[in-house]
């Protein structure tokens, strides 16, 4: 409201003013919504009640009400699961017991609320009979049968869920919890990934932290299942080492669609890695942090870009495939991958950022190259003035542009001597190099 004030006391344009108008409707909106919220939570928290709860799916109780859903798969949604903890010291999972009988997997379901008491001990406490249990046979799908026996073989720990559907039969999801972290080895460099929207950049990174090129023959082969339309699997190489995996379905796919392009494009990142021999470097990137939920941009391209998602699904594949991987921080890896590298290497600026990502996971410092320095000084050039005090547009000189030139002058020549973690942190050149770099790109 205040830049909407002093954008009527400049008299900018018409349009200018009535964004602004738009902005400040929306954000009086969403607090208003959000007060509202706050304010039911304050109430049941000074009632000591709960808020109302649908069990089953309120989307799935709405189809109900306007009749487009039976109560027949109401009921089923509400009851159609059960749902088993593991524990190691009881070896595995006591409730719900995978066994193998030498030629076949089964399923033991212990139903608990058919126990009854049988007495009472010292402490006053009911002993219960011994509940009642289900057998069942299992079918586990040849390619996970060897990993299953091993774990049951040793006794670990695994969580169970079955599933009953409309058709009476049963599923079963059985959760394995791989703690084991595959040993990173850097002897052979990283490969680096840089996770966007659309797919995937990725570097081959020396051990030397420079790009190395990809060995003779080396191919990405593209998934033969795929095959809903051309260009739905792009493989976009650069020269040096350096790779784009492009899949643009994935900016707009939804539910199950959106989770299988994950898969593949996951699968495809890890078999590189694989084949190359080396570990993974990726950005442990966060959206939550230092952000409100009021800016409309933001909001639009947080919820359409499925970071997590995809970030998860290559380490889950990594550990699967006993591939070493490393997560780094992700400060300012754009910025200087856009500065050092991307004219110097010929690539886009994620391919840049990429190989930035490795180099801080080997261990590198990101020092101020001549480049970065001749950078700055055109950017004094461009600010001077020129005798002409009337406004002009294009030049860049504003009040966050000056700020930042006159915090990076005592810091450009200390950045070189710093350790590596100061030389990434939020206070140190780079994030004013950031403004320079999306002012005057």
């Amino acid at each position: 409201m205040k830049k909407r004030s002093r954008a009527e006391k400049k008299s900018l344009p018409e349009g200018e003013i009535q964004t602004l108008d738009r902005t400040v409707l929306g954000r009086q909106a969403r607090v208003s919504v959000l007060e509202k919220r706050l304010k039911e939570l304050r109430e049941h928290k000074e009632n000591g009640t709960a808020p109302t709860v649908i069990f089953g799916g309120r989307k799935l109780w709405r189809n109900v009400c306007k009749g487009k859903a039976t109560r027949d798969e109401w009921r089923a949604a509400r009851k159609n699961r059960l749902y088993a903890r593991g524990d190691s010291t009881k070896g595995g999972n006591p409730n719900m017991k995978i066994a193998f009988d030498g030629r076949e997997f089964r399923l033991a379901v212990t139903l608990s609320h058919l126990s009854e008491p049988v007495g009472v001990d010292r402490l006053g406490r009911p002993i219960m009979s011994r509940a009642p249990r289900v057998l069942g046979r299992l079918w586990i799908p040849e390619k996970h049968r060897a990993r299953l026996l091993g774990w049951l073989t040793e006794k670990r720990a695994y969580t169970v869920e079955l599933i009953r559907g409309l058709d009476g039969r049963f599923r079963v999801h059985i959760a394995l919890e791989l703690d084991d972290h595959p040993e990173t080895d850097f002897s052979r460099g990283v490969l680096a990934v840089d996770i966007n929207p659309d797919g995937a950049c990725m570097a081959n990174v020396s051990s030397r932290g420079l790009p190395e090129p990809w060995p003779r023959g080396f191919q990405v082969s593209a998934p033969k299942n795929l095959g809903k339309y051309d260009g739905e699997f792009q493989i976009v190489p650069y020269p040096s080492g350096f790779l784009y995996i492009r899949v643009p379905e994935l900016a707009y796919a939804s539910g199950f669609r959106r989770r299988y392009l994950i898969g593949v494009l996951a699968k495809a990142v890890v078999d590189i890695a694989k084949a190359l021999g080396k570990p993974i470097a990726l950005e442990a990137l966060g959206f939550s942090k230092g952000r409100m939920d009021t800016e409309k941009p933001f909001n639009r391209m947080a919820s359409q870009f499925p970071y997590a998602a995809i970030r998860m699904a290559i380490l889950r594949r990594a550990v699967k495939e006993n591939v070493g991987y490393k997560q780094v921080p992700p400060q300012h890896t754009s910025t200087i991958g856009r500065l050092k590298y991307e004219k110097k290497y010929g690539v886009s600026v994620h391919c840049a950022a990429a190989l930035v990502i490795g180099r801080r996971a080997m261990g590198f410092r990101e020092r101020i190259t001549r480049e970065v320095r001749d950078f700055v000084l055109r950017v004094k050039e461009r600010l001077k003035p020129t005798g002409d005090l009337l406004p002009r547009e294009g030049i860049g000189m504003t009040r966050k542009v000056e700020a930042a030139l006159h915090r990076l002058e005592p810091r450009l020549g200390l950045h070189n001597g710093l350790a590596r973690w100061q030389q990434e942190s939020f206070f140190s050149c780079w994030r004013e190099l950031k403004i320079f770099a999306l002012t005057f790109r």
